[in-house]
């Protein structure tokens, strides 16, 4: 019996599919069974294909596969393309009460199951709406039956999916056990190689969450007060998790909000009115894609030159321009690391599960504040919008680091203050918020040319000087990021370095290619600059593949402009079609290189 697999739903966008097939990976993960769960849809309209794949392993690898084992087809118009991605020893499930072609079929090799969804259903529900959502349901219980999901394990997945919907949970309840009987009358005889078992320790101390939730949530537990955005896949479900959270937990003792949210009339428009937080003392955050990226240029330059607290996160897409704007891509981090004309380097965050994206949320509103810039955090749709297990989130009690702000009386105490002095020869100045009740506290905060007192001056010795503090600050910046995770085999010549989402499929790849004799260390990026464990990882090893989900080796770059004394060491893996990284991508890739090298 095989116990690593893959399933994958094809179905059309609008049908309710996305629900039952939540309620399968939830079943699987409630058993205590590793998954990883990705949601393939289209960006315009309801009736289009979508794919949901629910990978499926006992060695913990949920990372995507080329090929599915378990095929379920409910679409008749990709049919050819279905039958092309069924793995060889696989199973296809089609909906036998839809129109589908009968040449394609018979000519396919794989094994096919036909199955009369729309029919198991007929007597649910007298509505025929209803009815069109719930024919996916019985797809759940024909492959529940034939994994052997406890029923009582789909009871609680389904009260969970529809909680606050308790009227539905009946309907469907019945549909998924008209395919459970289906398949323990018509399918015991079906050679099924595919199996797997409930443990108990498997998911304990776990959850399943995508990382925009994670990230809604931990803006709000790490001092987010204001939220200001312009909605845009795949970042939207973030805001709006945010304020979910915030209206439960950000209430004065009256009930009253602590909290605004503004949905502004652009990008450009949502990050300003960040920046305007900022400077006033709140913590401000606004969530956008590349586009929206792209939009926000000019004021993240502001928010760098003048030296204001604020926080974007973009949750990366397929570009340029509108691009696959539902397909995932690692195509931002050149961009977020320089935004803005002139001479501009960022504080980059790179989260790669859920649970990074509920702590770098703190973590960006801390570095924003202590460092006094704007702090660029990094996702993308893959780890944003599907279903990942995670460990369980705690309960922070790292105290807010608000930076170098000054009081009324800290003021009094400093008669030489400038707002833009660098005191402590760490880059950073000192400030005070406004309306702080001291005559020091009013002072200019310029976009253009400033001296030490924040006064304007066109200055070129000034502007110098003040662009090299602004390096010093960068540079201490270094010492203050999340540090990589850094794992080394002393016998590996091989270095890995990677990011974000790529590291779902990382250990599967080590996997296989130590089955090739290839052994290897990891060092997983959380954030730039680049700390000194980067370059110590670059020494130790004598080949280091920079492994990224973009056409133009982006992350190499950056290594390659910090580090030339390495260039020769580097070689990419890449991938950009849109879909997520696959462990045998890496790895055919990383064992091209090395017969190359050879």
């Amino acid at each position: 019996m095989k116990t690593d697999f893959s399933i994958q739903v094809a179905t059309i966008n609008g049908s309710g599919s996305q629900s039952s097939n939540q309620v399968l990976a939830r079943s699987l993960f409630r058993m205590g069974i590793p998954v990883g769960a990705k949601n393939l849809f289209p960006s315009n309209i309801a009736g289009l294909p979508t794919w949901f794949t629910i990978r499926v392993s006992v060695d913990g690898f949920t990372a995507r596969k080329e090929t599915s084992d378990i095929y379920v087809s409910m679409n008749p118009d990709t049919l050819a393309q279905d039958l092309e991605n069924v793995s060889a020893d696989g199973l296809f499930f089609y909906n036998s009460d839809l129109k589908w072609d009968e040449e394609l079929l018979k000519n396919s090799p794989v094994q096919k199951v036909a199955i009369p969804f729309k029919e198991l259903i007929k007597d649910v529900s007298d509505s025929v709406r209803l009815k069109k959502l719930l024919v996916n349901m019985a797809y759940v219980g024909v492959l529940a039956e034939l994994l052997k999901i406890p029923e009582a394990t789909l009871e609680e997945s389904l009260k969970d999916q529809f909680k606050g919907k308790e009227a539905v949970i009946g309907p469907n309840r019945d549909s998924v056990q008209a395919g459970l009987k289906y398949a323990k009358e018509h399918l015991k005889d079906l050679n099924f190689p595919f199996s797997v078992k409930a443990t108990s320790l498997g998911s304990q101390g776990k959850i399943l969450i995508d990382g925009n939730t994670s990230a809604g949530l931990g803006l709000v537990f790490g001092g987010c007060t204001v939220a200001c955005w312009y909605p845009i896949t795949p970042s939207s479900s973030l805001i709006e998790n945010f304020i979910h959270y915030a209206e439960k937990y950000r209430k004065d003792e009256n009930g009253k909000d602590t909290f605004c949210v503004v949905q502004a009339e652009d990008e450009l428009a949502a990050f300003s009115m960040v920046v305007g937080a900022g400077w006033a003392g709140a913590r401000a955050v606004t969530a956008t894609s590349g586009p929206g990226l792209s939009l926000m240029a000019e004021a993240a330059g502001l928010a760098y030159y003048a030296e204001v607290p604020s926080v974007i996160w973009n949750v990366q897409r397929t570009g340029p321009s509108t691009g696959l704007p539902t397909r995932t891509m690692q195509g931002d981090i050149l961009s977020a690391f320089q935004l803005s004309h002139g001479d501009t380097k960022h504080v980059v965050l790179l989260p790669s599960t859920p649970k990074d994206c509920f702590e770098f949320a703190q973590v960006a509103l801390d570095l924003a504040e202590r460092l006094q810039t704007l702090v660029i955090v990094l996702s993308d749709l893959d780890l944003g919008m599907n279903l990942r297990v995670s460990d369980s989130f705690t309960y922070p009690t790292k105290p807010f680091d608000r930076g170098k702000v000054l009081t009324a009386a800290e003021l009094e105490a400093r008669p030489d203050f400038g707002r833009y002095k660098d005191v402590d020869g760490d880059g950073i100045p000192y400030r005070a918020n406004p309306g702080t009740a001291h005559e020091r506290a009013g002072y200019f905060t310029r976009g253009s040319g400033h001296d030490s007192q924040g006064a304007y001056s066109e200055s070129n010795k000034i502007y110098k000087a003040n662009m090299i503090r602004l390096q010093k600050k960068f540079d201490t910046a270094r010492t203050l990021v999340p540090k990589p995770d850094v794992h080394l085999d002393p016998q590996a010549k091989i270095g890995l370095i990677y990011f974000g989402s790529t590291s779902e499929c990382i250990s599967e790849a080590q996997h296989l290619l130590k089955q090739k004799s290839y052994k290897t260390s990891t060092l997983q990026l959380k954030a730039l600059p680049f700390t000194s464990d980067v370059e110590e990882f670059l020494k130790q090893h004598d080949h280091v593949y920079v492994i990224e989900q973009n056409r133009d080796a982006q992350l190499m770059a950056i290594l390659k402009m910090e580090k030339p004394n390495f260039c020769f060491k580097l070689q990419s893996v890449l991938q950009f079609d849109g879909l997520p990284l696959t462990a045998n991508e890496v790895s055919q890739q990383i064992l091209e290189r090395e017969a190359q090298w050879t």
